[in-house]
């Protein structure tokens, strides 16, 4: 793996190292101690939607966030899947990320396309390296496309670049969608992207058909979206537009997508949301991921001068980094993993070797095997005065049988990054019900020390996390719904 490099102007690390001397370490929690005393029903999530009390700052560009599955979705008749489908699939893109970090950007790249004889998406062929398995991406946000505007539900993803949608006319197959597919012939303000310009090669992946861009992304469970490279008026809120948005107008779509729309592209190339419009939101942009699926998080973009600004003291920043084989991914230095308040004897370089992304579509997260084993001996002590229960997934292997229990103590996770940063997770990132009698614990390992680190969606619930791409950080703020 190439060596990670951070871009931390040296006077602000600085900053943050005297600042995590005069405190000893920066917390990030709500609660401190070896244990925590949970309600067992709170491990569960009400049939009901109960939007989340927190919310974000009213400097900021803000959408509402919902689990995809949940009764907060905007998906009226959404596809519910088992515990054991969501992580079946969690695993797909597990191994999508992994082979895109260890393989070469340029490996794939395809700048010319067979001209088309019938249709232009129909007879094109892109071998696709951007994506992974769309239906793991669990939370959905609601933006405006075309003008007049129209609505359309999309994933959102820090770990894709290129936003698409499904547009008419389908060339040969599109699937079942909530949202009326985004008719482009009806906007006044949609234009294709001609094959000579710049915007077409920043694509990592793209073809031309006569004069027009096509692009195209392959995900890791085979699902797949091909059509024309465009330029639209993109609506956030109301009072917020991005025009000239360039996304995919995607005419042949096929795969495990639910009814979503299609996918919001959050990564760090030229093609993403956060690099096209870095001159409106400077490159920043947060999200909190709700505790439950019953419950609502945020979204929102540009820094202000409100409780996200890199000067505040409810965030914790710790540096981002960069793979320069993999420039998309959202890097961060994971020293370092507590159980019931003890750091457990895992060496620095078990985390350094590897390296860590965090990822908003990843579910579970993943680490190093040597990092894992110690972790699940440590919470498995914690854990001695409770029945051991066999799990019915194979990605999930330290689980326990609350039956009867209307309480329970659980011991307390902390990860440990860069810059003095201590996250205490929440009871609900330590934690995955599969059901009264499997609750497990929210890791897994890697199938080797030299494979990525990934900090999941789990592991994020209820804290905001920031991404600032202009300074090179990433903060994380405990509550933040």
């Amino acid at each position: 793996m190439a060596s990670l490099s951070s871009s931390l102007p040296s006077s602000a690390y600085l900053l943050l190292m005297l600042a995590a001397l005069a405190v000893c370490c920066s917390h990030v929690r709500g609660e401190q101690g070896s244990h925590r005393e949970v309600d067992v029903r709170s491990l569960f999530p009400d049939k009901v939607c109960s939007p989340s009390n927190g919310s974000a700052s009213s400097n900021f560009t803000t959408l509402t966030v919902a689990h995809r599955h949940g009764p907060c979705s905007p998906l009226h008749h959404r596809q519910v899947l088992s515990h054991q489908q969501i992580l079946e699939r969690d695993r797909f893109r597990v191994d999508w990320l992994h082979r895109q970090i260890s393989s070469s950007p340029t490996s794939t790249k395809v700048k010319k396309v067979v001209q088309p004889q019938d249709s232009a998406v129909e007879a094109s062929a892109i071998p696709a390296r951007s994506g992974s398995s769309l239906d793991t991406g669990n939370y959905v946000v609601t933006v405006g496309f075309g003008t007049p505007k129209r609505d359309q539900t999309v994933v959102f993803d820090t770990g894709s670049d290129v936003t698409w949608i499904q547009c008419q006319p389908c060339a040969s197959y599109c699937y079942s969608q909530q949202d009326p597919i985004f008719d482009p012939s009806t906007s006044s303000t949609y234009a294709n992207i001609s094959c000579g310009s710049a915007y077409c090669s920043d694509l990592d992946l793209f073809g031309c058909s006569s004069s027009t861009c096509l692009y195209g992304v392959q995900y890791g469970d085979k699902s797949y979206t091909i059509g024309f490279y465009a330029e639209e008026k993109l609506t956030l809120t109301d009072a917020d537009v991005i025009p000239n948005f360039r996304f995919g107008c995607g005419e042949k779509n096929r795969g495990l997508f639910g009814r979503v729309s299609g996918l919001m592209g959050l990564g760090r190339n030229k093609a993403s949301l956060v690099v096209q419009a870095y001159q409106k939101y400077g490159g920043v942009f947060a999200y909190c991921l709700p505790s439950t699926s019953s419950s609502t998080g945020f979204l929102t973009f540009g820094s202000g001068s409100g409780s996200y600004s890199t000067s505040s003291s409810t965030v914790k920043f710790t540096p981002m980094l960069t793979d320069a084989s993999s420039p998309s991914f959202y890097f961060l230095d994971l020293v370092a993993i507590s159980v019931g308040g003890r750091r457990l004897p895992i060496s620095a370089t078990v985390f350094s070797n590897a390296g860590t992304i965090i990822d908003s579509g990843t579910v579970i997260s993943r680490l190093p095997p040597t990092a894992y084993s110690t972790l699940r001996a440590a919470f498995r002590r914690g854990m001695s005065s409770y029945k051991a229960a066999a799990s019915s997934d194979s990605v999930l292997d330290t689980c326990y049988d609350f039956t009867g229990h209307t309480t329970v103590s659980i011991p307390t996770v902390a990860l440990e990054f860069g810059g003095g940063v201590t996250m205490d997770l929440d009871l609900s990132g330590i934690l995955y019900a599969l059901s009264q009698s499997q609750i497990c614990l929210a890791f897994a390992a890697n199938s080797d020390d030299g494979d990525e680190g990934i900090v999941g969606n789990v592991q994020q619930r209820t804290f905001t996390v920031v991404y600032d791409v202009s300074r090179k950080v990433i903060g994380f703020g405990a509550g933040g719904c």
